[in-house]
């Protein structure tokens, strides 16, 4: 008798002959309500909603909270809202649904019989598909619904596809810039990031320490045992200055056989000439090729430049080249510091930019 009581109301509602069926097809998430809000019918998407709980017989006001335009919590207060948008949440529960967002409007049935209510997801559309893994079949033949999330979707897709080439791309440019600023052969630092490195500390005004270590006997290895003899050794010398200096530090090789390490930081004489003592130890370690013995030594010229002074950087690797010099000229396989140089043949001065 209910059954047929509600479709006799949707039926005037409609001000023509409509049965229950093309009500669920017209409007597949239909409710007729009661005069006092119970649910005397719904649409078949709606149905799936409610699919673990009992939805016929139940209050309107027990199945959803309607907060808007202004909380209505019973019949009279429908009435009143009849023909205006409704906000209302699905009241969520373990034997019901999440609470999902709809919007809603009621309009009443001739004779006081009730309501004829028709509601959509509205913005949570996305997660009550998923949910509910709805398809066309569960909205209204003219419902652009699913039309505008299969377009969402494809353009989720399309942007997705753009973020990983973007990504790549950036992958590529940052491999490419890592490329141009470091040895092939060695890995370190090129004369192009060690040229960087040293102008910013310097543009700064950090403190830092600079050695120039040039190999000793090295043209010899290459002459006597070849190239790939030579390449050998290079690599052995990175593998000391890598060892020697902190991972923050910038290691360069910057010619042949010259490297260039730049320290920031303040550090004392005592422990810059340790520092050049252990690569010289290093480098004089023998290297196998092909069963012989590839040997070099290295000389060290360190200069330290101190806080705020902001040189030119050409004036402290003009420094570090005279201590360089000056420390092959004593007998090679030493370490000389520039402010330690004999007064009769100082370095050049470090001065401020702008000095003369």
């Amino acid at each position: 008798m209910a059954r047929a009581a509600a479709g006799t109301g949707a039926r005037r509602a409609a001000g023509m002959q409509l049965d229950s069926a093309a009500l669920a097809r017209l409007m597949p998430m239909h409710l007729v309500l009661s005069p006092t809000g119970r649910v005397r019918q719904a649409g078949p998407t709606l149905r799936r909603l409610f699919s673990r709980g009992r939805l016929v017989g139940r209050s309107l006001f027990a199945l959803f909270e309607v907060r808007g335009p202004n909380r209505i919590g019973n019949a009279a207060g429908l009435a009143a809202k009849a023909g205006q948008k409704l906000h209302l949440m699905l009241r969520g529960g373990a034997a019901e649904v999440p609470p999902l967002r709809m919007r809603g409007l009621a309009m009443p049935l001739a004779g006081g019989e009730g309501f004829l209510m028709n509601l959509s997801f509205g913005i949570d559309i996305v997660p009550a598909v998923g949910l509910l893994q709805l398809t066309d079949t569960d909205f209204a033949a003219t419902d652009m619904t699913m039309e505008l999330l299969y377009l969402a979707e494809a353009n989720a897709v399309v942007m997705g596809e753009v973020r990983a080439l973007s990504e790549r791309l950036d992958g590529a440019r940052l491999q490419a810039e890592e490329e141009a600023l470091t040895d092939p052969l060695t890995g370190l630092r090129n004369r192009r990031a060690c040229d960087s490195f040293l102008s910013r500390l310097c543009r700064e005004g950090q403190p830092f320490a600079l050695l120039h270590i040039d190999l000793d006997r090295f043209k010899e290895v290459n002459d006597t045992l070849g190239h790939a003899a030579g390449d050998k050794v290079l690599k052995h010398i990175a593998g000391v200055l890598r060892g020697a200096v902190a991972a923050g530090d910038c290691i360069a090789r910057v010619g042949g056989d010259e490297f260039v390490a730049i320290l920031p930081g303040s550090a004392g004489s005592a422990r810059l000439r340790a520092l050049g003592e252990e690569i010289i130890g290093g480098a004089q370690r023998p290297v196998r090729v092909q069963g012989r013995s590839a040997s070099v030594s290295a000389s060290v010229g360190v200069t330290t430049v101190p806080a705020n002074l902001r040189p030119d950087p050409s004036q402290v690797l003009a420094q570090s080249d005279a201590a360089l010099y000056a420390a092959k000229a004593a007998g090679r396989s030493r370490v000389v510091l520039a402010d330690e140089m004999a007064a009769a043949a100082p370095p050049p001065p470090i001065l401020a930019r702008g000095t003369s």
